[in-house]
């Protein structure tokens, strides 16, 4: 019986990557069939895909400034990075014979795409075989073949290749996936230890969009801590237990295994070694910057077009947040003050959620990256995409999550009601700026609900934990 029970499950397993491939590359065909259409859909002029820092329009005409010898800055048009003008600015002007414009852009968004995902798939592979290794050390499986336990490698890179919400940013040639390409790319440095990937992908992420600088948190724990795990006191009290219950021999053996998962002892040479290379690769950043805009005003130009712009909220155009609308009827004598309440409500949450979940790093990052996309000035459908695929990592904790499926109609509506409600007031002039601005309001109550049902859930995950950890202890003392 063992021998069959075996044979079926190595069957299984090889059959799980042929059906991820499959699933995977019928993704990659998609966009390109999406992508040869005339247009792109028209969805590069939707304010819910692109904005003020991610539309290729916007990039496109940065290039243009800077081949005639101005800065790409000029005329308060582009404010992304001047590297990301340097990598995509010639795509936009080189066309294929027969092919529409932008097409060369579209297919390095399709690229970056299949990497977030495999990279995605390569972190979850990590904290799954964490989470089973955690699990049977609690006594909660008996082996590391246990099918209780779901593939949340696979399951969040799937989600990613095929969320609406990544294929219409693809498509509709916003520069997200190139953002969310490095902010997967530091997480996936982190797991692994690979600390100059870690620094590399936290310093570009950074530069391109500015928030992901609060994943510094997160990654510091990762590289301090490990991957994420149960509470450090649910392993100490399994070892207390244990103490009590098995021969001297038995003890040194559990406690050899223990002292390898509940990880007390912070790693600060690695994060030393983090924080120089994260010095380093913003050294060499700021300097490839500086070169590009040598005749163009420099950093000081850049730091204001940029960073500037994403922190004075200067562009009140339509977009999926709540900011354009509040600023567009405050006061100007209060503005000043309304942009440091908005801006340090971030702030404000980094250390209770650090303090918090600090065994849990993965978790941490993908919550603050949630939400950095409900507070950011200019956010898009890209970064709901990234934070969605992070939640899918963590599919055997947030099982029994509540309100999945009220969410899931939620988030469903928002998108069928935006492009109505935008096309009702800008369009056909039956309507206003209400009937957009509350479609935002709606979708930013969302995602509240979802962080806040997320934590809570991953909150109870660990209490049950423990009071199933409890439960076993006193059977066995009985």
């Amino acid at each position: 019986m063992k021998n069959e029970d075996d044979g079926e499950m190595a069957e299984e397993q090889k059959k799980k990557p042929c059906r991820f491939w499959i699933w995977a590359l019928s993704s990659v065909f998609f966009r390109l069939i999406l992508i040869s259409f005339p247009g792109n859909l028209n969805l590069s002029s939707r304010p819910e895909v692109s904005t003020p820092l991610t539309s290729i329009r916007r990039l496109a005409e940065g290039y243009w400034l800077k081949q005639a010898s101005m800065s790409p800055y000029a005329g308060s048009m582009y404010h992304g990075s001047p590297l990301l003008l340097s990598l995509l600015g010639p795509l936009t002007v080189q066309r294929i014979k027969g092919q529409p414009s932008h097409l060369l852009c579209s297919l390095v968004f399709v690229v970056a795409d299949v990497l977030t995902a495999m990279l995605l798939r390569g972190i979850g592979q990590k904290l799954q075989m964490a989470y089973g290794l955690n699990a049977r050390l609690l006594g909660f499986l008996k082996s590391s073949r246990d099918k209780g336990i779901l593939p949340c490698g696979d399951i969040a890179a799937l989600v990613y290749l095929w969320n609406p919400f990544t294929i219409v940013s693809c498509v509709g040639l916003s520069t997200s996936p190139i953002e969310n390409l490095a902010v997967v790319v530091a997480l996936y440095g982190a797991v692994k230890r690979r600390v100059p990937l870690a620094a590399f992908g936290l310093v570009m992420a950074t530069h391109l969009s500015l928030y992901p600088a609060t994943l510094t948190i997160p990654i510091i724990f990762l590289l301090g801590y490990g991957l994420d795990a149960p509470p450090i006191k649910l392993f100490l009290q399994t070892k207390s237990v244990e103490n009590q219950d098995r021969s001297t021999s038995d003890v040194s053996k559990t406690e050899a295994k223990l002292k390898q998962t509940t990880r007390v002892p912070f790693l600060w040479k690695t994060v030393l070694h983090f924080v120089f290379w994260v010095l380093l690769w913003s050294l060499c950043v700021l300097v490839l910057c500086g070169l590009s805009l040598i005749k163009h005003g420099g950093l000081e130009e850049m730091f204001k077009s940029t960073y500037g712009f994403i922190l004075s909220i200067e562009d009140l155009s339509p977009n999926i947040g709540v900011f354009w609308y509040f600023f567009a009827e405050v006061f100007d004598f209060f503005r000043n003050f309304f942009l440091i309440v908005f801006h340090v409500n971030i702030l404000f949450m980094l250390l209770p959620l650090a303090i918090r979940l600090k065994h849990r790093p993965c978790f941490l990052a993908f919550i603050y990256l949630t939400i950095s996309s409900i507070l950011k000035s200019y956010p898009s459908v890209g970064d709901s995409a990234l934070y969605l695929s992070l939640w899918a990592l963590f599919v055997n904790e947030l099982v029994d999550m509540k309100f999945s499926f009220f969410l899931f109609c939620g988030y469903l509506g928002i998108s069928l009601l935006s492009p109505v409600m935008h096309n009702l007031w800008i369009w056909r002039g039956t309507g206003n700026a209400n009937f957009y601005f509350g479609n935002a309001i709606g979708y930013a109550c969302f995602q509240i609900v979802f962080v806040v049902e997320s934590v809570s859930a991953m909150l109870n995950h660990d209490r049950a934990l423990k009071r199933c950890n409890s439960k076993n202890s006193r059977e066995v003392k009985n």
